[in-house]
């Protein structure tokens, strides 16, 4: 059910419970008549009233210049009993004809309710089987089994709701609940009735035939009715399906005899039609929305050269001396009666002139008095709207209403019916003829002449018509008003699109022999240069080519991936000018070249070595390009598989038994190993450019190659060649074996290959730098080949680094700072429930511990004693073993000591023997209020912690100090709410901050 029969339900319905509520006897009134329903309404408060006029989209307030709308031809005001309580005239009328439209859209709906129908045009899914396979989805089976919509497996109706949005029975109308238990009631009716018939055994050779009418009837699925609604299937006669649904065609084709032994079933596929077949007629659409109509008509204002005339009304407002307000209405003798004016003459005039009239006679007669006139309800006038509209009739509209007005009010416009010759007649004159494209089109409404008593609105039927599809803004079909060319089509299908190809398109005609024809015309010609259209034309506009018609295009791993406009003697060189095109880390020495040949559009593959074609521009090596090339750039990091795969799958579909598939292979020791395209007369140094090239791990001398070929056409066999890799690097093209279709080319690693360990020692070495170093290496054996430490090296402050400690410390650092996170939401938390100002300065602190700990980068320092470790015996303790990555820092002499955390400044002094640790922390100007005095520690140079003996005859205060220390001060968590278990990582952080600084002290 659409959505505008839907409204016109709810309307119904509305009105009724209203009615109900309000008067409970009349509660056993009938929806479906509307005489009751208008006793219902007349019998309502006004309040009442008015609220379903707003509902409605129908202002009750006066003055409102109601332009007039009837919704059903044929009855007036005087076909319902009563007038509508509270309001008068026009609006009364307007509301039952309002009313009486959505009955009638309503019952139209109701006629089409039920399970879809088959129509002309539409797509039909045809499965046939034999009667012995089991189908459970046959309607003609037995009992038990099911029998399509609304049937049970025990052969039972089912009460189904159709399609279309209806979601339980409650919701369905009582003619719909009707028709739903005859259909039922029919089907199972249909179930008892049907003869069991034993399945017969099919002999071998009938079995065959049937098998090969059910594969041929398949092999077209889906079909198409034809226009006059009959479905053709292979040697079948034609079938008319029109106006069944889907249970009854598929009944009507199980009645053929050609389908006695077989299960045949149609199934109805709502297929979204496209093109010419999607076409529909321009303009008819406008009157679909009635609802929308009624409220954007209702309301139109009154112009100043409305001519007035019985029934209008005028309100008058004075104010002054005197105020009050007047409803003037213009009697039959077009007066209007002004108390303490007297009669005045107002029929037959404009509104702009009665309302001058008025207005200057109040100020002249009246003294100390001014009025102010406006247009009340308009009167209601009698029309006729005939021809081919939908619900031709008799209708009242108010006296502002206009031809568009009845249109609406008619329901609009037949198929059938002309939207370009729209005759007002008046006096049994044509006195203005509409054409609604100028409306539609233009937005030229001058032809839209207001209605006089009496007029009649005459639609004749519909002229010549012609369709455009394709390439334009506004596909449809066209009603044509006098001669018109191929360029007036296209004008009034909004233009043709960017897309278009405006030199060419297909004029479909039925010529003079009743044969159809093409006829090739151009849709951007001037109309003089474009030929008539006749009856029953259709334009189609194609659409250009996708294709890069004259040009060359560059893409992948370039800045800017272009098109280039191609000329006689292109090369590759003119197109990449600049190894600069390209971006970092491209492959300079195989560019991918797409190539399409003319006319056959085979597609073949060539690759070209920029950084040899720039070398020497014009040569061999400077491919020649070709019109449509495309010439793909690829990047030596990442799999090339996602751009060649649909070039190789082209080649394939390409490929016969006279020419296979051209395609190679390359893996091992190459930098993008895979399936690559196989270029004319391509060798294997060509492959292994294709593939990166070796990498380091690769073993330059030999390589194997892997050929399938095919002895005498019977039986593929293996060939493996050995490529001597050494001789093709040294330019023996002997060596250089061509190459075949599914060759497949291994390149082997160098024995024992693993990736070189290295350290790198820094700072006060006599050669510092980068080492490799063997497995088992030590840290005493490099400083050896570094020729040991120089006169100014530090020892005890060496700094030892790793990179597997790094990564533990890093992986803490970040577990750290999560616990971090949630500790400070969760005091957040507890801080607002027991709304402690106090925590404020905790969280403040906490949060920027966590923005500190985010920023740290851990050092991965190992502690040692470096002078242990140059002097340690081979294999001892303090012998250390190196691994990948190690790095040894060895900073100058030292002589100053460090102070920082919560001291009044952060600073370092000069190392002086006598001065202990405190001293060191005065110098810096004493500890801060949140200094923890008890946890001072100290950091010696190679690293390690020392922070004093406690006990009761020592203080760590007397902590000896040696150059390069740092004294740290920590934060008195204790103090601050929330805070106490934080006292480690402002630790760690004081401890990354000493390692780092010292780690760059070089």
């Amino acid at each position: 059910m659409s959505a505008e029969r839907r409204i016109g339900v709810v309307i119904f319905l509305a009105i009724c419970v209203i009615a109900l509520l309000a008067l409970p006897e009349l509660g056993r009134a009938q929806q479906t008549d509307l005489s009751q329903q208008m006793q219902l309404f007349n019998s309502l408060p006004p309040d009442q009233q008015q609220s379903i006029m707003q509902r409605l989209g129908i202002g009750g307030s006066s003055g409102s210049g109601l332009g007039g709308l009837g919704s059903l031809g044929g009855l007036g005001s005087s076909s319902l009993p009563g007038g509508l309580g509270g309001y008068s005239g026009s609006q009364s009328v307007l509301l039952q004809q309002y009313l009486l439209q959505q009955q009638r859209r309503q019952q139209e709906g109701e006629e089409e309710f039920g399970p879809p129908k088959f129509k002309p045009g539409d797509t039909v899914l045809i499965d046939v089987s034999l009667q012995n396979d089991q189908d459970q989805n046959n309607p003609n089976a037995p009992n038990g089994q099911n029998n399509g919509q609304g049937m049970t497996q025990n052969g039972n109706a089912t009460l189904v709701a159709p399609a279309g949005g209806i979601n339980s029975t409650s919701q369905l109308t009582p003619q719909q609940l009707q028709y739903l238990q005859q259909q039922l009631a029919t089907n199972n009716q249909r179930l008892q009735e049907r003869p069991q018939q034993p399945i017969e055994e099919l002999q071998a050779d009938e079995k065959q035939r049937l098998m090969d009418l059910i594969d041929l009837i398949r092999s077209h699925n889906p079909y198409q009715l034809d226009s006059a609604g009959e479905l053709l299937l292979p040697g079948i006669p034609a079938m008319p399906l029109a106006g069944l649904t889907e249970d009854l065609a598929t009944r009507r084709a199980g009645a053929e005899p050609a389908f006695a032994k077989l299960q045949i079933r149609l199934t109805l596929l709502p297929l979204k039609k496209e093109g010419s077949a999607a076409l529909k007629p321009f303009g008819y659409d406008l009157f679909d929305n009635s609802t929308a109509s009624l409220q954007s008509m209702i309301n139109l204002p009154v112009p100043a050269d409305y001519v007035l005339g019985p029934g209008d009304t005028l309100e008058v407002q004075l104010f002054g001396s005197q105020n009050q307000v007047f409803r003037l209405t213009v009697a039959r003798d077009g007066h209007v009666s002004f108390p303490q004016l007297g009669p005045i003459e107002a029929g037959g005039k404009r509104y702009s002139e009665v309302k001058s009239d008025i207005e200057a006679r109040v100020g002249r007669q009246l003294i100390g008095v001014r009025a102010s006139v406006s247009m009340g309800e308009t009167r209601a006038i009698n029309i006729f709207v005939l021809g081919e509209a939908k619900y031709p009739g008799s209708y009242t509209v108010t006296g502002v209403a206009t031809v568009t007005t009845a249109l609406f009010a008619a329901g609009g416009i037949n198929h059938i019916g002309s939207l370009r010759a729209i005759q007002l007649k008046r006096q049994g004159e044509i006195a203005r003829t509409l054409d609604l494209y100028d409306l539609l089109i233009r937005g030229d409404s001058a032809n839209d002449a207001k209605l006089l008593p009496g007029d009649v609105v005459f639609i004749p039927s519909i002229g010549p018509t012609v369709s455009i599809d394709g390439e334009v803004q506004r596909p449809a079909i066209y009603e044509l008003k006098g001669a018109a060319s191929v360029s007036d089509l296209v004008q009034m299908g909004g233009g043709l699109t960017p897309t278009a190809d405006r030199d060419g398109a297909a004029l479909v005609r039925v010529d003079a022999q009743q044969r159809r024809v093409v006829v090739n015309v151009n849709p951007s010609a001037p109309s003089t240069a474009s030929p008539p259209l006749r009856n029953g034309d259709a334009l189609h506009v194609l659409r250009l080519r996708p294709q890069l018609d004259s040009g060359v295009t560059l893409e992948g791993y370039v800045y800017r991936p272009k098109y280039f406009a191609w000329h006689e003697g292109l090369h590759l060189s003119d197109v990449v000018q600049s190894i600069d095109e390209l971006k970092p880390n491209a492959d300079q020495n195989y560019l991918l070249i797409r190539r399409e040949l003319s006319p056959s559009r085979r597609i073949t593959v060539l690759s070209a070595d920029l950084a040899t074609a720039l070398r020497a521009p014009g040569t061999a090596a400077d491919v020649t390009l070709m019109p449509r090339d495309t010439i793909r750039v690829f990047d030596l990091e990442t799999s090339r598989a996602n751009v060649i795969a649909p070039l190789l799958d082209e080649l394939r579909v390409q490929s016969n038994l006279a020419q296979p598939v051209q395609i190679v292979h390359i893996d091992g020791r190459v930098k993008v190993p895979g399936d690559y395209p196989l270029e004319a007369d391509m060798h294997v140094s060509d492959l292994i450019r294709a593939g990166g090239n070796l990498d380091s791990a690769a073993y330059g001398m030999h390589a194997e190659l892997s050929r399938y070929t095919v002895d005498s056409g019977e039986q593929r066999r293996t060939e493996v060649l050995s490529i001597d890799l050494g001789a093709i690097r040294s330019g023996d093209q002997s060596a250089n074996v061509a190459l075949q279709p599914f060759d497949r080319l291994s390149i082997k690693q160098i024995s024992g290959w693993t990736e070189q360990d290295q350290v790198v020692l820094r700072g006060e070495v006599r050669f510092p730098g980068t080492y490799s170093i063997k497995a088992g290496e030590t840290l005493r054996s490099v400083i050896e080949r570094a020729g040991g430490l120089t006169a100014q090296a530090f020892p005890a402050g060496s700094v030892f680094t790793r990179v597997e400690l790094k990564e533990r410390e890093q992986e803490q650092l970040n577990l750290f700072a999560e616990r971090m996170r949630i500790a400070i939401a969760e005091e957040a938390l507890e801080a607002a429930r027991g709304n402690n100002s106090s925590s404020g300065q905790s969280l403040q602190i906490g949060q920027t511990l966590l923005e500190q700990l985010r920023g740290a980068k851990a050092v991965g320092r190992l502690v040692i004693s470096l002078e242990d470790a140059i002097h340690a015996r081979p294999g001892s303790t303090n012998d250390i073993i190196l691994r990948n990555g190690d790095e040894l820092v060895v900073p100058k002499q030292r002589q100053e000591v460090m102070v920082l955390g919560e001291v009044q400044s952060a600073s370092s002094h000069l190392y002086q023997r006598r001065l202990s640790r405190d001293d060191y922390i005065d110098q810096s100007g004493g500890v801060t209020r949140q200094a923890d005095r008890s946890q001072i520690y100290v950091v010696r140079a190679d690293g390690s912690v020392d922070a004093g003996r406690r006990g009761w005859f020592s203080s760590s205060a007397g902590v000896q100090m040696r150059p390069g220390d740092a004294v740290v001060v920590p934060l008195n968590t204790e103090k601050l709410p929330g805070l106490v278990t934080w006292a480690a990582i402002t630790t760690i952080l004081y401890n990354i901050a000493i390692a780092t600084a010292e780690a760059h002290a070089i």
